[in-house]
């Protein structure tokens, strides 16, 4: 337990990095519509984070919970920065 800041750590920045370049994919070769399956998932997170057990499972899904969500919004940005 005591290297979980640093596994948390590590896994939000390979997770930024490739929400990145899935967003940038997605909103190339489909459009925004697939900001619906973010939201869906982000909900679906909220729920496991709320409904955990331990502080590290919330941590773990409550980050992924707004990882989702926030690229419901990046979608969105995307389609305006690819114009």
């Amino acid at each position: 337990m005591e290297w979980i800041g640093i596994y948390f750590g590590l896994y939000v920045l390979v997770t930024i990095g490739l929400y990145h370049i899935l967003i940038v994919k997605l909103e190339g070769w489909f459009g925004v519509w697939p900001w619906i399956a973010f939201m869906l998932l982000g909900i679906a997170c909220l729920y496991f984070s709320i409904a955990a057990k331990t502080p590290t499972w919330s941590m773990w899904w409550g980050y992924n919970a707004f990882i989702n969500l926030w690229s419901v919004k990046e979608m969105f940005d995307q389609r305006e920065r690819a114009r």
